[in-house]
């Protein structure tokens, strides 16, 4: 159907290039770009077949990209890069006339703060380019996103609560290590926390708001409320959302490890000088922590991501949790990734394909739960990623 280039070579890049390869007949070529080229070359070569063509890029910069895009001509980029690079590929993409998909939505490099207001700014310029951007394509933001308009469209009149749960229970074997990008994952998880209550935003210390939640074939565990950027789409989106907040779960040698981190000023994000050359020290934090894409082969247990609603259906009150459980172990078997990878280039694969198929393009910028959410929905289960229902319990929120 289409010519693809992905961009980004890490954890998530590699389960969406095995994804893409599992599905030709809608992806008939495919490219995959990064700053390292040996990296996309390794990954290529695990797909084997010559099937995978890859590239050098720049993501940083706006006429490298242009070249690689005139260069090789995609008609969609799935961007699995840093989220600071999310501008200057839609400015290539817009430069090129080519389609966008990313999985994470734009934060500048130097404050820790994720909105979607300079995405959304480029609307105007999509719908007058003839183009599509796709927007949170992952699994959250992403599948949450789609999982809550599949329930407002087939289970709901009016959605009054969102919980939006992200339960890890998998353990890696590492004293500390990040499941994603390092850099990108201690500036989420130290931000102050946010929620959506009545009309507006509650702000909270990081970490303030916890509590224990049972989660499927998991069982009890401690989770906390954080900000995570879905929340500002959805109650734009749905808007007889009374609250909806985002909660995910932290070991306590994990939080322990992350506020040592804190107090010795490794997370800081600003530059210093160390024997006369600048560099950031989460950056260099970054250089010496386990690479989250080589956790894979140890790695036990499962994740547990889901939605627990609460709404109004006939004129009655109502619960719903959708949700999916992810086994580490099977998407190790199948990617050679962790399930935190796994459950992130599945969806954007996927989002790709309702692309290629006309079922998710129109011209504009668009988060995924203005699309659609039957075909995805129904490809989640193809692809490897199972949902649930539990309708009438006890969300325990």
């Amino acid at each position: 159907m289409g010519k693809v280039l992905i961009i980004g070579a890490g954890g998530v890049g590699t389960v969406v290039v095995h994804k893409v390869a599992q599905n030709p007949e809608v992806f008939t070529e495919v490219m995959l770009a990064s700053r390292t080229k040996s990296k996309c070359d390794a990954i290529a070569q695990t797909i084997g077949g010559g099937k995978i063509q890859t590239a050098q890029v720049d993501a940083d910069n706006v006429e490298d990209l242009i070249r690689l895009f005139n260069s090789f001509k995609p008609e969609l980029v799935i961007n699995v890069a840093l989220p600071y690079q999310d501008l200057t590929i839609m400015d290539a993409c817009l430069a090129c006339g080519v389609n966008y998909l990313d999985t994470a939505n734009y934060e500048p490099k130097d404050e820790a703060k994720y909105e979607y207001s300079w995405q959304w700014a480029y609307q105007d310029k999509f719908k007058e380019a003839g183009l599509t951007a796709i927007l949170g394509c992952g699994f959250d933001p992403g599948v949450t996103s789609v999982f809550t308009a599949y329930a407002a469209k087939h289970h709901f009149d009016e959605i009054h609560t969102l919980d939006i749960v992200d339960c890890n229970a998998g353990d890696h074997g590492k004293a500390f290590a990040t499941n994603f990008n390092p850099e990108i994952n201690i500036r989420e998880v130290t931000q102050k926390g946010k929620y959506w209550e009545n009309g507006e935003w509650v702000e909270t210390e990081p970490h303030e708001i916890h509590k224990p939640l049972n989660y499927p074939n998991i069982g009890p565990k401690e989770s906390y409320v954080i900000y995570h950027e879905e929340l500002e789409s959805l109650v734009k989106n749905f808007p007889t959302l009374k609250r909806a907040r985002f909660w995910m779960t932290f070991g306590q040698e994990y939080l322990t490890h992350l506020r040592v981190i804190q107090n010795i000023g490794m997370a800081r994000i600003d530059p210093i000088i160390y024997n006369g050359v600048e560099i950031v020290p989460i950056q260099f934090l970054k250089a010496v922590l386990p690479d989250p894409g080589e956790l894979g082969e140890n790695y036990t247990g499962q994740t547990s991501i889901g939605c627990r609603i609460t709404g109004i259906k006939d004129g009655k009150e109502r619960t719903y949790y959708i949700y999916n459980n992810c086994s580490h172990e099977a998407a190790f078997k199948e990617t050679g990734m962790q399930g935190v990878s796994y459950t992130t280039g599945v969806p954007a694969m996927i989002g790709a394909m309702m692309f290629f198929k006309g079922l998710w393009r129109k011209p504009g910028v668009f988060n995924v739960e203005e699309f659609n959410p039957d075909p995805f929905m129904e490809q989640l289960n193809i692809q490897g990623l199972p949902w649930h229902e539990l309708f009438d319990i006890d969300l325990e929120m």
